[in-house]
Parts: C-alpha cells; structure tokens; sequence
C-alpha cells in the first residue's frame, strides 16, 4: 500500500519512535536532498535561485494535485487547516527566500551549519508544543554529537579570510528557525490529521505564489539559459525533491515524534558532500568520515527509549 492510499484509508498513527520503515525513508530523503544541491548548483546556472524556486513549487503542487485527484485525496473539505496551512505555506516560501538570499552574502559550508540548527528549533518547540515529544537528557546528547558531526563535516569551509558574512548568517539562521518552526505547527495544530499531500500542496502553493514576485524584486534576471544540464536538474528539483521526497516527509512528521525525525536531517549535508565527491570530484576528507559517524551516534542516541526529561 502506498503512503497515499495509508493515508486516505485510515486515521493517522502516532508512534513513540523511528521503526525500520521510517529509518529507511528518511535516509532516502535525506540523500535526495543531499543530491539537491549540486543539481541546484547546476540549475542556478541557467535559472536565478529564487525564481527557480517558485517555479519548482508551482510544477511540484501541479504533480501533487494530479497525484492526489489519481488517489482520491480529498484536498478541498473542510477540516480547520486553511489557516495553519497558508501560515506553513508563508513560512517554506520565507524560509528558502532566506537561504536563497542569504547565501549571496556568506559560504555555502556557513550557511549549511547555521540552516541545520533547525532541528534543535524542533526539539524544543516539540518539547513545549508537542504531547509526549519531550526533551530527554539523550535527545540532548543525540543532537549535541550529531552537530558536532556536522560541523567536524563542514569545518573547512567555516573560515574565509576577508570576507564578511554576518549578515548571510543571520539570514540563514532565521531560515533556519523558519523551518522548524513549520515542523512544530504541522504537528501542534488541525495539520497533524491532514493527508500529506494536502499539507505539501499547502506550502507549494503559497509559496509559488509569493516567490516569482519576490524575485522580480529584487532584481533577479530570471531565466538565462536552458541547457540540458541546467534543466535535468531542475526537473530533479521539482519531480524527486519537492513532490516525491515532501510527501514522504510530511508523512513522516505527522506520524512520527518530529524531534526524532528532524534529528535524521543531520545526515542531509554530509549527503551533500557525498554528492559533491562523485559528482563534482570533491575530496572525501577524514573530518566528513568522522562526521559520519557522530551522526550516525547522534541519531541512535536521539531514537533511543529512555525516558529522562530535561525539563518538566
């Protein structure tokens, strides 16, 4: 059965860990996205960041559509989402707005290490917001060694002599609490009982609205060229990342503890650099073996069943 069809055919389930399913199509996603960023790399050529990004959800929300009207997915009842969905569909379109433009103004490698504290946002959103998604001593633990790895992964590129990044920081941190704090409100309002779809086509949507515009705006010159390359990888951005790996996951956070789920997006970069040695020959380095394996640490710390709360 198809997450789909699961969806439709019964009410969500809510489990107290990651099970060997969930595993799997996490790390799946999380290399999906990995892989994103050198076809986003690649699509930039052709295709200004924040209109590729706006067109990416507007083709993305005509593939969910079109996937939900096939499955029978109910997306227009009424069922108290409209307002939580448009406030998500605000917050993904700020988000990438953020990293789009901020990454003009510091590193790809600073920028990566500030927009991957989002799972802490989520863990202590969760924490506050979330019934029976509490902080525990190892959830702690689990998070601290899996930014460790993350930052061991990237600490090459975190020093650029005689460039000024403060502001791209900044940017990518906000772009960062932007996006777990979409993670939170899924899982702490009516959203949490929506069908994935509906909950993706929410931020899709809106945010393919929002974003062609604000790339008029600030004066992006569009689209440029459109070679095979440039458009292979676009259609990667689109068809794999924001239809096929956003249904998964939006699956995911409302049926499974969004703290441990998001803890798993610590392996997304290192998936990128991954993607970066095959694909455009970068270097596989000790730092991003070792970075490996404080996130995979990381991760068995935070699944773990020991209840030890933090803060009561």
């Amino acid at each position: 059965m198809s997450l789909a069809q699961d969806t439709a055919a019964a009410p969500p389930r809510t489990a107290d860990r990651l099970d060997g399913r969930a595993a799997l199509i996490l790390t799946a996603c999380c290399a999906c996205w990995g892989v994103n960023q050198v076809a986003i790399k690649v699509a930039n050529e052709g295709i200004s960041p924040v209109l590729q990004v706006g067109a990416r959800s507007l083709l993305a929300g005509a593939l969910v559509f079109a996937w939900s009207a096939a499955r029978g997915i109910r997306l227009f009842e009424r069922d108290g989402t409209l307002l939580p969905g448009f406030a998500c569909g605000v917050l993904f379109g700020a988000e990438f707005l953020l990293i789009y433009v901020g990454l003009g103004f510091t590193t790809a490698s600073r920028g990566v290490v500030f927009l991957y504290l989002a799972p802490f946002v989520v863990a202590f959103g969760a924490h506050y917001l979330v019934p029976g998604d509490r902080l525990t001593v190892l959830k702690v633990a689990g998070l601290a060694a899996a930014m460790l790895g993350l930052i061991v992964a990237m600490r090459e590129g975190l020093l650029e002599p005689g460039r000024p990044t403060l502001a791209g920081d900044l940017l990518c941190l906000l772009a960062a609490v932007l996006w777990g704090a979409t993670t939170v409100l899924i899982r702490a309002t009516s959203l949490k009982s929506a069908a994935p779809e509906k909950t993706l086509l929410y931020q899709l949507a809106v945010s393919g609205v929002l974003l062609p515009p604000a790339s008029w705006l600030v004066g992006e010159p569009g689209i440029v060229s459109l070679s095979a390359p440039v458009l292979i990888a676009f259609a990667y951005t689109f068809v794999i990342v924001a239809f096929v790996s956003y249904i998964a996951w939006f699956w995911l956070v409302r049926t499974y503890p969004p703290s441990r789920v998001t803890a798993f997006t610590f392996l997304s970069p290192v998936f990128g650099v991954l993607a970066g040695n095959l694909m455009l020959g970068e270097a596989f380095t000790a730092s991003l073996a070792a970075a490996l394996a404080l996130v995979a640490f990381g991760i068995y710390l935070v699944n773990r069943q020991r209840r030890i709360d933090v803060a009561r």
